[in-house]
């Protein structure tokens, strides 16, 4: 037993490395396959943006015969309001809702994490509890209780629970985060004469980048793609997302401009993108190092 150990110990990194190459190879197929597989739909989108009308359901090909830019300008132009309009209402939507996810939620969280109070367990279940809450089942009650403070037909149903720290989802994302933060800082910051606010302001949130980036790009995503809240709470065209405008390129009761619609939708996926791209990082080392002691 102890030779089998030695020989394999003493094998040349060479003899490893050729071992494993087949199986390297395999891997990576597999991994490029599927990559180009869920990438197919995003490509062929793109590609048909830029077809003329006619050819769009024509070809499955990712090559267009030829390049039409039509398309972009019938679609930001064709409607009775421009597409920047839409554009504008979801970002201010998005942009809200990440600040509002952002300090609400972490300061409910420094508060689970860090200060002592009655119940803190016991609250800290019921915020766990209603993530199993399905949103439809307390839709028609907001949506009632919306209806008779006068905020339907108005974005504050989408942005005013984010600031009373309505998502238990990043709640408990960050209270894992600042647990594994060490708590003699705090003492240390204590001892220099600092409040419970100091301490969150000046300790926890820089050491906390990670985790707030997370909880700002998924807020900003989640907004941006989301088609039921501005569906229920949104009925004037001047207040619709991008998510209702695209929505009124297809009809069903008179030719759909499926040209519009792919532009238009080809363009949606820009700001996601740029948003994803500047935060990768954090992101990544937020979803890392969450609940792990540091």
């Amino acid at each position: 037993m102890t030779n089998g150990i030695t020989s394999a110990a003493a094998a040349p990194p060479s003899d490893i490395t050729k071992r494993s190459l087949p199986a390297s190879i395999a891997i990576h197929t597999l991994l490029i396959l599927g990559s180009l597989l869920m990438l197919y739909p995003l490509l062929w989108m793109v590609s048909a943006s830029v077809r003329p009308e006619n050819e769009i359901f024509s070809s499955t090909s990712l090559i267009p015969s030829s390049i039409d830019f039509s398309s972009y300008l019938r679609g930001w132009t064709g409607l009775d309001i421009t597409f920047g309009r839409f554009f504008w209402n979801s970002l201010v939507i998005s942009v809200l809702t990440v600040i509002g996810n952002v300090v609400a939620c972490s300061l409910a969280a420094y508060a689970f994490a860090r200060l002592r109070f009655a119940g803190r367990n016991f609250w800290f279940a019921i915020m766990l509890g209603t993530l199993m809450i399905p949103y439809h089942v307390t839709l028609i009650p907001q949506y009632v209780l919306f209806l008779n403070l006068g905020w339907v037909n108005t974005i504050l149903p989408l942005v005013v629970p984010k600031f009373l720290a309505s998502d238990a989802f990043f709640i408990f994302l960050m209270v894992q985060f600042f647990r594994g933060i060490p708590r003699e800082l705090d003492e240390a910051a204590m001892m220099d004469g600092c409040s419970a606010w100091r301490i969150y302001w000046k300790i926890m949130l820089p050491l906390s980048l990670p985790v707030l980036a997370t909880a700002a790009i998924f807020s900003f995503i989640w907004t941006w793609d989301d088609f039921f809240g501005p569906l229920i709470y949104l009925n004037d065209m001047n207040t619709y997302t991008i998510q209702l405008g695209l929505r009124t390129f297809v009809d069903s009761t008179s030719a759909s401009d499926w040209g519009g619609l792919f532009a238009m939708s080809t363009l949606t996926l820009v700001p996601v993108f740029l948003f994803f791209l500047f935060f990768q990082r954090l992101l990544i080392e937020g979803i890392a190092t969450t609940g792990m002691k540091r």
